[in-house]
């Protein structure tokens, strides 16, 4: 199983960035897929969520209409559009696969809003 995210990087406050999640070694259309953060010395947090087939779609209250979560079943990858963003965005962000009790978690890639 690999979770491999990308598209991590420096931007100034009010850029944007897509992150993505390439998925192999299990059956990803069946998974819901999970982004996350961690900033240094805090707590990981969950960012958006969504379901196997997209249909339902979750978002942290500091994320909503800035975020965009969305996934692509057919190139088992799920994205991250990030716009607006600010400097409190700055973090680790993990990509996490769930079905029942089975979870993944990606190594991460790292997000920094400075000017």
């Amino acid at each position: 199983v690999q979770l491999v995210e990308s598209g991590g990087g420096l931007v100034q406050p009010g850029g944007s960035l897509r992150l993505s999640c390439a998925a192999s070694g299990f059956t990803f259309s069946s998974y819901a897929m999970s982004w996350y953060r961690q900033a240094p010395g805090k707590e990981r947090e969950l960012v958006a969520s969504i379901s196997s087939g997209g249909g339902t779609i979750h978002y942290a209250d500091s994320v909503k209409g800035r975020f965009t979560i969305s996934r692509d079943n057919a190139k088992n990858t799920v994205y991250l559009q990030m716009q607006s963003l600010k400097p409190e965005d700055t973090a680790v962000y993990y990509c996490k696969a769930n079905w029942f009790s089975a979870a993944y978690w990606g190594r991460g890639t790292q997000v920094t809003v400075s000017s």
